[in-house]
């Protein structure tokens, strides 16, 4: 396998990519399964990230926008 970055500079992507460093360890047949694991633990680490930003923009995620206080 090819190498992995060692940081990201976020830790849940990290701990998610350095998951990735069992594929080694399991047949071919079973690297699949891995990779659907870390993907959707990347996309929901993406969505609580995306969350997190729209809750502090006005007037998004129930924030009230400027002039409607």
């Amino acid at each position: 396998m090819s190498e992995l970055p060692e940081e990201t500079g976020d830790e849940r992507v990290d701990a998610i990519v350095s998951s990735l460093g069992r594929l080694d360890e399991l047949p071919v047949g079973a690297h699949v399964a891995v990779f659907d694991e870390a993907f959707s633990e990347l996309e929901a680490t993406l969505a609580a990230v995306e969350a997190g930003e729209a809750a502090q923009v006005p007037g998004v995620a129930g924030e009230p926008a400027p002039g409607e206080r």
